[in-house]
């Protein structure tokens, strides 16, 4: 009952937060826009057409073209969709694999926490992206597989802030009488750790998704995102810096507009998050 009442209290603080809302309501336009938008308006991104190419904003194009006479508005929900897909994929694989871990290493102390954590440290220590582009390259870049590698690499954060919540929690009176009754570490750690420690999961999971995100749009920039037909919206950046010395301006700025309310919109209800479980930063 305590814990419900909790969450209860952490629910309507979030819902009082104006800019969480905000940042919700954007969200789900921006999921609509993107998955929804393409059944009612059907733009060329299949098939070059350079006699349409770089035109301007208007008549049968409300954001122009590109280079190779690809819709503009078209690629803007395409490209959602696969960058809203591999950053929710991305996340939910990072976020499992980083709860476990770190519950098990945080349940388990001793030699055992020291080596898993150890391997953590490690793996930090390896810049990300380089290993991102290493792998990109060696494989065929799909939305499951970026989303596996981006997920991969990307639980070593959960997994420490999972381990400090397990250290926590594993010292509360519930755990010890839990032991007293005969319940396996398997069982405290599933039906007792993870469940407490999940306010620090679900924040994290929001601030993963951005990161995603971002990181898909940077490989998508230096041409190592998803293959064609396959689009994302760092791949309609990638000739940016072209496009707007040419005066396209439509090319650039629709995408990075895109790009910037989304992750602002996600650090939004990450915030607004951390603020509702937290309870020395409640709102009240």
């Amino acid at each position: 009952m305590v814990l419900a009442s909790g969450w209860k209290l952490a629910v309507r603080s979030f819902l009082e937060n104006k800019l969480a809302v905000v940042g919700l309501l954007i969200v789900v336009l921006m999921v609509l826009f993107c998955f929804v938008g393409p059944v009612f308006y059907h733009g060329n991104i299949y098939a070059a057409n350079p006699a349409n190419s770089d035109l301007a904003p208007g008549g049968a194009f409300p954001l122009g073209t590109d280079t190779n006479g690809f819709d503009i508005l078209a690629q803007l929900m395409h490209g959602g969709q696969e960058s809203l897909e591999v950053g929710f994929l991305a996340a939910a694989i990072a976020t499992v694999i980083g709860t476990i871990w770190g519950a098990v290493a945080g349940l388990a102390g001793g030699v055992v926490d020291m080596v898993m954590m150890r391997i953590v440290d490690v793996l930090l220590a390896i810049p990300f992206l380089f290993i991102v582009l290493i792998l990109a390259t060696k494989f065929s870049a799909t939305v499951v597989t970026l989303s596996i590698v981006l997920g991969i690499f990307s639980w070593l954060v959960p997994s420490r802030l999972v381990r400090g919540e397990v250290l926590t929690l594993r010292t509360r009176d519930f755990i010890a009488a839990s032991k007293v009754m005969g319940a396996t570490q398997r069982r405290q750690a599933f039906r007792h750790l993870i469940p407490n420690a999940l306010s620090v999961v679900i924040v994290n999971v929001t601030f993963q998704v951005a990161d995603a995100i971002l990181a898909l749009a940077f490989l998508g920039f230096l041409g190592f995102g998803l293959t064609y037909p396959h689009v994302d919206w760092g791949d309609m950046l990638s000739n940016a810096e072209q496009a707007l010395s040419d005066g396209y301006w439509w090319q650039v700025y629709p995408v990075g507009f895109c790009l910037v309310i989304v992750i602002m919109a996600i650090n939004f209800i990450g915030d607004a998050l951390r603020d509702a479980f937290d309870v020395r930063l409640r709102r009240r």
